[in-house]
């Protein structure tokens, strides 16, 4: 197949999806390579990067999807939807930044992390579609787990979790309480601080 004709096939498919179309549906399609795919939507990228678009393609874990740049949505939420952007709390953000750093954690052991009771804030959370349940775990009473969602990546700009900033490291004292004084600064951190 030639490379403009998949390249207007695969953007085809992204505009009217309307979804994450995922690398392999792409190349199951197009009966090509996972790595080809990839190089098409990376250029496609650029193309869209260097001209003055509206749209871009953005990566979410294992896939792709065709949307408006960021920067024009005050303009194109004044067409489409009057509603006001759902906000989230302080404790929504706690709960939120708990899941996703500990994927496959249960109400429990958020609820111990947080010390508070996390039944509306989960429920928020799920109805926001921002988290979604993933089984359960085998622990006593099979409690469910709870994961991050696509959702979510998009809404916080990211392609996958491992874009998530570093964690420090930090040590606990006899009452369980952080000691700021010996949070022990990543690696990379150190280098960084270096360079400057």
């Amino acid at each position: 197949m030639k490379l403009e004709c998949a390249k207007s096939i695969i953007e085809s498919v992204l505009f009217a999806a309307g979804r994450v179309v995922k690398i392999s549906e792409l190349a199951t399609i197009l009966e090509m390579t996972p790595e080809e795919i990839d190089s098409i939507v990376q250029a496609f990228k650029l193309d869209y990067e260097a001209e003055t678009r509206g749209i871009e393609i953005i990566k979410v874990d294992d896939g792709y999807q065709l949307t408006t740049k960021k920067e024009n949505y005050d303009y194109i939420v004044q067409i489409l939807d009057n509603r006001a952007k759902p906000s989230l709390s302080a404790a929504a953000l706690e709960t939120l930044a708990i899941i996703s750093y500990n994927p496959r954690i249960s109400r429990a052991e958020i609820d111990a992390i947080r010390g508070v009771n996390s039944d509306g804030t989960i429920y928020r959370l799920l109805e926001y579609n921002l988290i979604e349940e993933d089984g359960k775990l085998d622990l006593p009473g099979k409690p469910t787990a709870y994961k991050t969602t696509e959702s979510f990546l998009k809404m916080f700009g990211l392609s996958s979790l491992d874009e998530l900033p570093t964690l420090p490291r930090y040590k606990l004292d006899e009452n369980e309480q952080i000691v700021l004084d010996d949070i022990v600064i990543s690696d990379d951190t150190k280098e960084n601080e270096e360079s400057e």
